[in-house]
């Protein structure tokens, strides 16, 4: 049966996919299933977050190659499979008013065009289950909105000869779901927050929650949380492999793994589309395949 499941999971810069849904994907390649990794731009404008490797002329004049290797050293540790999209980073625009977008960047390409690449991998793998972010980009950086843009496209384009020919874009293939990742989510982050405390440890996670109160969030529906904690090692393993964007001393990872173990063993998501019969809430994003595969 596992043979016959195939997972893809689209992201907008090398590193998302070890953020987002890590441990989701390492649990279901130990099962056999296998899963694709789309990443949409090269991560070439991201900033370096690691500060014992800023200002390291090297790194600022080679990131795009600097930041493919580590995509594939995060690729062969979390046991996926990787492609790239091919679009350019947009960077993270910042000021009031907000500076315009660099031109031929991910987030000002055609949207039909940008989509049929995506169609193209989708058609190519046949996944029953897609993820990818929400419409708010699970945080407004223009490449995560326009990944969920192109998504939603690609989703019911990849069944569509009409507007995505075969001759051009390979046979058509419809996947029957499509989740929005919501691993940051309210519930999780307060609940690790008390445990840190009631412990008697400094927690990461009191700055994350006033910014919370600032900002009126609407709170997502979480349908789907997968069991993975027995992976959370791989993801975190994966997530320092992209060392210009992740400090090992940082905030990801102050909270003990015995702790998250014990707290939240799962990561969550959100069922966004599903021709499938399903039954909320899911603790397997292929609910209403297997039982028909």
């Amino acid at each position: 049966m596992t043979e016959q499941l195939r997972l893809m999971a689209v992201h907008a810069h090398p590193d998302d996919e070890s953020s987002k849904g890590a441990a989701t994907m390492a649990k279901y390649v130990s099962e056999g299933v296998p899963v694709m990794v789309v990443t949409c731009t090269g991560g070439e404008r991201g900033s370096v977050l690691n500060p014992k490797l800023q200002g390291d002329k090297y790194i600022e004049e080679n990131i795009h190659e600097v930041r493919a290797k580590e995509m594939e050293e995060a690729r062969q540790i979390l046991g996926v499979e990787q492609e790239w999209l091919g679009y350019v980073d947009s960077g993270l625009p910042e000021g009031d008013p907000l500076p315009p977008l660099p031109e031929g960047c991910f987030a000002l390409a055609d949207v039909h065009e940008a989509a049929g690449e995506l169609v193209k991998k989708i058609r190519a793998f046949k996944p029953q289950v897609v993820t990818t972010y929400d419409e708010n980009g699970g945080y407004p950086h223009p490449d995560h909105i326009m990944t969920h843009t192109i998504s939603m496209v690609a989703f019911d384009g990849a069944a569509d000869t009409e507007k995505y020919p075969e001759a051009e874009y390979g046979p058509a293939h419809q996947p029957q779901k499509l989740y929005y990742n919501q691993g940051f989510n309210k519930p999780r982050t307060i609940a690790l927050h008390e445990a840190m405390l009631s412990r008697g440890l400094d927690s990461p996670y009191g700055e994350w929650l006033e910014r919370w109160k600032e900002f009126e969030r609407k709170e997502r529906t979480l349908t789907t949380h997968i069991p993975c904690a027995d992976f959370f090692e791989i993801r975190d393993k994966a997530l320092i492999a992209h060392a210009t964007q992740i400090d090992p001393d940082g905030g990801w990872f102050r909270v003990p793994m015995e702790v998250q173990k014990e707290v939240w063993p799962t990561e969550e998501y959100e069922l966004a589309k599903s021709l499938v019969d399903t039954s909320l809430p899911e603790s397997d994003l292929f609910a209403g395949i297997r039982e028909n595969a």
